[in-house]
């Protein structure tokens, strides 16, 4: 993460942070577009992103991050941006990183009426899980999120943690699913 950036958060830099602001909205906005949310509802997210953001970079949780200023701003985004269109009851596009790899059929974690027998199986099981597996697995698997992201955003310790987490809570919904 850019130091600098941080820096400029906790001092209040004004310039650094209003170029920071600009330049990521121009591009946040056209990333959301694919997300089908109108702008108004996208400039929304984005401040309150910004906003999550800077609360982030104040209390220090972000010292330690890997990922540019920008990729986690969007990250924080497009969970933001899913959470805005399940709020309004709107499916989410299809992604490649929302299929479970292993299967022979795609699995996908979204509520819809065309699911097929095998979907409605995994559906019924993965709400059957405990809070914190159905939270690691949605935020890697719906949201699209890296374990270093899942790592800083559910607060875990380490992004080893959230591995072995996710792999424990993959193993319990696998063997729910063979039953």
């Amino acid at each position: 993460m850019n130091q600098t950036l941080i820096n400029a958060f906790r001092t209040n830099d004004a310039p650094v942070l209003k170029a920071f602001y600009h330049s990521s909205r121009s591009v946040f906005l056209n990333f959301g577009k694919k997300y089908g949310l109108d702008e108004a509802d996208l400039l929304d997210v984005f401040q309150e992103s910004f906003i999550a953001f800077r609360r982030l970079a104040l209390s220090g949780k972000l010292d330690d991050v890997s990922s540019s200023a920008q990729t986690y701003l969007f990250g924080i985004g497009r969970k933001k941006m899913y959470d805005r269109l399940k709020e309004k009851k709107r499916s989410v596009p299809l992604e490649p990183n929302l299929i479970e790899e292993d299967a022979e059929e795609p699995i996908i974690f979204v509520d819809s009426p065309e699911l097929n027998p095998r979907q409605l199986k995994m559906q019924k099981h993965f709400k059957a899980l405990g809070k914190k597996c159905r939270e690691v697995l949605t935020l890697f698997y719906y949201r699209g999120l890296t374990i270093e992201e899942i790592t800083t955003i559910a607060d875990y310790s380490n992004p080893n943690v959230v591995k072995a987490h996710k792999s424990r809570c993959l193993k319990t919904l696998r063997k729910l699913m063979m039953d």
